[in-house]
């Protein structure tokens, strides 16, 4: 029955992954072609890699602050979609999903025992952590300044609140450990794989598929310790993904409201002694 169980869980995942992937590849396809047609004479090439976009005479400061990362594509919207539709299956007692739901969490009540891991409750912020910093100095390269990056963040985890506390006191589902009334979607789930995505998004997948790694680790976590139900874990996946994807669509106005520039940052770090009080620190600078 567990043996069973747990491969449920790991075709479903696995899906939605394959599914994640395929729509990715189709979406920078169709970027590389839209990119190579008609660039229009409303364009003027500025002096630096950016491009100034003219309407009727006017510039186009949305246009002009568009990468591939930021444009809106409705391809982008299938997997987070899917997978809070699939969440959505889940809900009351009288659910679709109840015989799996319950199976789930039996079977992780048998694993678990008596020993909860609550790492789960801290490892939900590496990713977005990761995300800030890995481009800092000469560390991975990135698609965008420090400033931009935490624009972006920002962004997204403004969305990711208002939709999992919105649906966490709008449908009101019951957790399975305390029956308090908040448990869908998952918050630690959506957190997760928000900074899953952002990471490969920025990085690509040779970063991103170590980030979703660790954020299917927590998605298990909050089934394993009795916190969510099945379905709750699947719709934080999907907001957390799509609440990433917002920060980057609106990327472009955070640009134009607060003067964001859209170079990469200088990064130096230099130690300090202080033979005074026999004393060490590290001195930093970040332009951004």
């Amino acid at each position: 029955m567990m043996f069973k169980m747990v491969e449920k869980i790991l075709y479903l995942g696995l899906m939605a992954m394959v599914l994640y992937a395929s729509l990715l590849g189709e979406a920078v396809a169709k970027t590389k072609l839209s990119a190579t047609k008609n660039i229009s004479s409303q364009q003027v090439e500025r002096n630096d890699y950016s491009v100034v976009y003219r309407k009727n005479g006017k510039r186009n400061w949305w246009e002009e602050n568009q990468t591939p990362s930021t444009r809106f594509r409705v391809e982008q919207l299938v997997a987070p979609v899917a997978l809070v539709g699939i969440g959505a299956l889940g809900i009351g007692e009288n659910s679709p999903m109840r015989g799996i739901n319950l199976a789930v969490r039996d079977g992780m009540t048998g694993l678990r025992k008596n020993m909860p891991l609550r790492f789960d409750d801290y490892v939900q912020y590496v990713p977005v952590a990761l995300y800030l910093t890995m481009g800092l100095g000469k560390g991975a390269a990135c698609k965008h300044s420090f400033g931009e990056r935490v624009a972006v963040a920002a962004t997204t985890y403004l969305a990711l609140t208002a939709m999992t506390q919105g649906l966490k006191y709008t449908v009101r589902e019951p957790r399975p450990d305390t029956g308090v009334r908040n448990s869908f979607p998952s918050g630690h789930t959506a957190t997760v794989f928000a900074g899953a995505e952002l990471i490969r998004t920025e990085y690509g997948w040779a970063y991103g598929a170590g980030a979703y790694a660790l954020a299917a680790t927590v998605g298990f976590m909050r089934m394993y310790n009795g916190r969510h139900w099945l379905n709750d874990v699947l719709a934080g996946a999907g907001v957390g993904i799509l609440s990433a994807r917002i920060g980057y669509w609106l990327l472009p106005l955070n640009r134009h409201i607060f003067k964001i520039p859209r170079k990469q940052q200088a990064f130096v770090a230099t130690p300090i002694y202080y033979s005074e009080v026999k004393g060490a620190g590290l001195a930093c600078a970040i332009q951004f």
